[in-house]
């Protein structure tokens, strides 16, 4: 009887340790609730999906880099640049302060895809330097960082813009990707909602279920064994930093269609947000070891912080000390469970 006591008892156990992300995102909920029942409403919901899905795009491609054992630090300077990049392609003709003053109104995917070809373009250079060059991953995106951040600034400063903040955007990109919504009422959604929900689907798709997805497990779980089993690690590296450079252009659109705009400071410390937003939600700091679901769980968390602490009043300084906590917390849960696993 006591044995099958225990054995109830470490199943719960096991249960909750293995979920304690998601009872993170439930108690912040009702706590803040419990402090403002106005929280819990359909239109906090959508603030807050709202505010979520670019970081969910950013930290979804971070999960890439993260599951193979590395680290990317040039992720929010990609995303200043696509969104640079599509803004000034996409303001209206009657602006009087266009980026390019003669350019003709051009097919909505084609700034898009620009922009996101840049971030893909830049993550290859990162796996590059990675894979063939044998540099540690942080000291290569952190180079790559400091170097896109110098080349955004280059081209924000051309003339005529000379550094101002790029206004003036067309309706059709700042409506279909930016404050759209399909549905009305209480049942609406976001259509940027809608595109970070596809993009968290096909991530899951590559993660589970297809060679890439199981090469990068290996490859983060031990590498050395990786290469003994016959994985192509170099090839394997170069896609997954291209992936995630892409997923980082297409975060930079969506945030310039958000917000109406972009300036060359568009990104800075998002990849700081995405890293922690991972850690939180079980993606490993020794790689081999993360989920779609937990790295979304974790943007949620942030989210909820963000604008649910700012809604019930807490000082901003607060936010940044309790997020500290948590990203603590999730690391040393992290290196728990890494430990047990040994």
């Amino acid at each position: 009887m006591k044995t099958s006591n225990a054995t109830s008892v470490n199943r719960v156990g096991s249960f909750f340790f293995q979920h304690a992300i998601y009872f993170v995102l439930l108690i912040l909920v009702l706590g803040i609730t419990a402090i403002d029942s106005s929280f819990w409403s359909i239109n906090s919901l959508h603030d807050i999906l709202l505010q979520s899905s670019t970081r969910a795009i950013i930290a979804l491609g971070a999960a890439f880099v993260l599951i193979t054992g590395g680290v990317d630090l040039s992720a929010g300077r990609m995303v200043g640049l696509s969104a640079v990049l599509s803004a000034s392609m996409l303001q209206i003709q009657e602006y009087s302060h266009r980026f390019y003053p003669g350019l003709p109104d051009l097919p909505l995917w084609i700034p898009v895809l620009i922009a996101i070809f840049a971030g893909l373009l830049v993550g290859l250079i990162n796996g590059v330097i990675v894979s063939r060059f044998s540099v540690p991953p942080f000291i290569a995106t952190l180079g790559t960082m400091v170097a896109v951040l110098g080349l955004n600034s280059l081209y924000f400063d051309m003339k005529p813009n000379q550094s101002q903040p790029i206004g003036g955007l067309r309706p059709d990109f700042t409506t279909t990707l930016g404050s759209g919504y399909i549905g009305t009422g209480a049942y609406s959604l976001p259509y940027i909602v809608i595109i970070a929900l596809i993009v968290a689907a096909l991530v899951w798709v590559i993660f589970n279920k297809t060679i890439l997805g199981k090469s990068m497990y290996a490859i983060g779980g031990n590498i050395q064994a990786a290469i003994v089993s016959g994985i192509n690690v170099k090839r394997v590296l170069l896609y997954v930093y291209a992936a995630a450079g892409a997923l980082y252009g297409l975060a930079g659109v969506m945030e310039a269609a958000r917000t109406g705009g972009a300036t060359s400071s568009y990104g800075n410390m998002y990849e700081l947000d995405a890293i922690a937003a991972c850690v939180v939600g079980g993606v490993s700091t020794a790689g081999g070891i993360g989920t779609v679901p937990g790295v979304l769980v974790g943007v949620l968390i942030f989210g909820v912080i963000n604008y649910g602490l700012t809604y019930i009043g807490v000082s901003p300084y607060w936010q940044l000390i309790i997020k500290g906590i948590i990203i603590i917390a999730a690391v040393a849960f992290d290196i728990r469970k890494y430990l047990a696993k040994k």
